[in-house]
């Protein structure tokens, strides 16, 4: 065989397997290269969307926390509004208490004046009793002068 008939079948059959490869090997490999190409697609869009969807939920969290943090700061301010409020009013009842208790002190000492007042009295009346007892030198009955005592009590 001459080497342009050996040219010319190795060229049909060259060929031949072009022909066979683009109609049986080549279909399954694009339909496997896009098959490929379109999962590596939606799992970059799936990645991006996870992405956004990490920032939009730390914005969230983000937000939560600030409200959080004024909620618990209007609460602590709350608590030390309430806590002088409370301080204010034991304070105020102590004062009232304490005035309460100085009142009573003073009725109480105004009545122990009074009754020393009333003992002193008695005694001052026995005492004027005995002196004129013992300046008259006779016994001076009492029920008879008990007005007289009641009197002199009442002047002294």
């Amino acid at each position: 065989m001459s080497i342009n008939a050996t040219l010319f079948v190795q060229a049909i059959v060259f060929a031949i397997l072009v022909w066979f490869t683009m109609k049986f090997v080549w279909p399954p490999i694009a339909v496997a290269l896009d098959e490929r190409a379109k999962k590596i697609a939606e799992g970059l869009a799936a990645a991006d969307k996870a992405r956004s969807e990490l920032a939009a939920a730390n914005q969230r969290v983000e937000a939560e926390l600030a409200q959080s943090r004024s909620e618990a700061a209007a609460r602590l301010a709350d608590a030390e509004r309430r806590a002088q409020q409370l301080i204010e009013e034991a304070k105020a009842r102590a004062t009232e208490e304490g005035a309460k208790i100085v009142a009573a002190a003073k009725v109480e000492a105004e009545q122990q004046t009074v009754k020393a007042r009333e003992a002193l009295r008695e005694q001052v009346a026995a005492l004027a009793v005995r002196g004129a007892e013992q300046i008259l030198r006779k016994e001076v009955d009492a029920g008879v002068h008990a007005d007289l005592l009641n009197r002199l009590k009442t002047e002294l």
